[in-house]
This record gives structure tokens, C-alpha cells and sequence, in this order.
């Protein structure tokens, strides 16, 4: 098992928001989700959006790379990139 637990995320719910451009779904839900996808592996399995979403935001280093490590950085309040303290 990684360092999260996702036995009672909702990632179905989560997707639908995502797409439905639900406006209470933000960027930490976003990020949350992303996060939920790389660590199962479904980011590479679902359609390519998903995929080459993750391997922008593990560049970014705002997700984590698996299940086993931690982000690098973070977005600040101003919505900057900023490396994680």
C-alpha cells in the first residue's frame, strides 16, 4: 500500500465533476484526482487527456510520480508553482 488511502474516494463521482466542469470542483480536487489516477495506474489506461494530463502535472511536480513518494511542489494561495517546504 502507498502513502494514500483511497479506499473511500469516489474517483467516478470525481471524473464526472471534472468533466462536467462542476464549478465546486477546484484545483485541489483536481489535483486530488490526478493524483488518485497515477497512483492506480488508471491515468494510463483511460483516454489520452487523462494520461498526458498526469505526466504535465508530475512534471510539474504538484503530483506525485506513484503511490510511494510525495509532490516536489505545490501552488501557492497566488497560484504559483512553488517547491514544497
Amino acid at each position: 500500500m502507498g502513502l494514500r488511502n483511497w479506499d473511500k474516494y469516489d474517483h467516478v463521482g470525481a471524473i464526472i465533476n471534472y468533466e462536467g466542469g462542476d464549478e465546486d470542483f477546484g484545483l485541489e480536487e483536481t489535483l486530488e484526482l490526478f493524483q488518485y489516477l497515477v497512483d492506480t495506474g488508471l491515468a494510463w489506461q483511460l483516454q489520452g487527456h487523462y494520461g498526458r494530463t498526469a505526466a504535465h502535472l508530475i512534471e510539474q511536480g504538484v503530483i506525485a510520480r506513484d503511490s510511494e513518494s510525495e509532490p516536489t511542489h505545490e501552488i501557492s494561495d497566488e497560484g504559483e508553482i512553488v517547491e514544497r517546504v
